[in-house]
């Protein structure tokens, strides 16, 4: 499978495994190791852009940690060893592409409402020392729903020993187009709240996906105010080391969702840089 699939390609599963599988990422320049918290696909968010195909009930409800940790372990021997590569998905990938970026906390939901979500990273970070990996990145990948609540605290505080990073979702600058595009009950103003708190301890990456509704691009005005979304958060302290814009890559959850062109993505991450000042790029 050539570099190009890969990146459209984040399935679930890999050969046996339940729980841990690897991903081409553009977005981390390499190979993601994602640990799948919610096998049981269930998600606090119902976004109109999600690639997870939910008609189909998940294989299994509950995480097995000791499999899940086998797991672990065994594909980063796998992805240390080269042997990854060896594997007829992944034997066209360039040499640049074959480096081991991080072990993100992603999958088929929202990673942060697994309960023992800090004994967890706890565990895998275990598993990434054990091996001599310090090197590699410990990500979550997060809605921003659930960054107040104590336990997920006590996690992102294991990441922050362990060459953590959170990569925090914000696809919106109003509450009417959050509402259309995430459809949940968590308000943006608390999405907002909880990344501005997390970014004034540590850097927080921004992730924001953008595309046509019904063959529309998103309206300059809430563009606009997303960009002062971003300015709030930094005015208030927090730290954002980048905002990724992106679009959707794969078949989402919704028919009336449709990819926007190149230089369109192009075009919202330079209105981010020149509105905000930080650092933006997009994919």
């Amino acid at each position: 499978m050539s570099t190009a699939a890969l990146h459209a390609d984040h399935t679930r599963r890999f050969e046996t495994n339940r729980f841990v599988y690897p991903v081409i990422s553009r977005r981390a320049g390499g190979l993601s190791i994602g640990v799948n918290l919610n096998p049981d696909k269930v998600c606090n968010f119902d976004c109109i852009y999600c690639q997870v195909d939910r008609t189909l009930p998940g294989e299994t409800r509950f995480v097995e940690l000791e499999r899940l940790l086998a797991e672990l372990d065994d594909m980063l021997e796998l992805a240390t060893s080269g042997r990854l590569f060896q594997h007829e998905k992944f034997w066209d990938v360039e040499a640049a592409q074959r480096r081991l970026h991080d072990i993100a906390f992603s999958g088929d939901g929202e990673p942060t409402t697994y309960r023992n979500f800090a004994e967890i990273v706890e565990a895998c970070a275990a598993v990434k020392r054990r091996r001599g990996l310090d090197h590699v990145q410990l990500i979550v990948l997060t809605n921003a729903s659930m960054l107040h609540r104590p336990h997920v605290r006590r996690g992102l505080a294991i990441l922050d020993a362990n060459q953590g990073e959170i990569w925090a979702k914000l696809d919106a600058g109003t509450e009417e187009y959050f509402r259309r595009v995430a459809r949940t009950t968590s308000p943006l103003s608390r999405i907002l709240e909880n990344i501005t708190e997390t970014a004034r301890t540590r850097e927080v990456v921004i992730q924001s996906l953008f595309m046509r509704l019904d063959g529309q691009p998103p309206p300059a005005p809430e563009l606009e105010a997303y960009c002062q979304r971003l300015r709030d958060v930094a005015a208030a302290g927090g730290r954002l080391r980048l905002v990724q814009v992106y679009t959707v890559a794969r078949r989402p959850a919704e028919s009336c969702v449709t990819p926007l062109s190149e230089p369109e993505v192009a075009a919202i991450a330079e209105l981010v840089r020149n509105r905000t000042g930080l650092p933006a790029t997009a994919y």
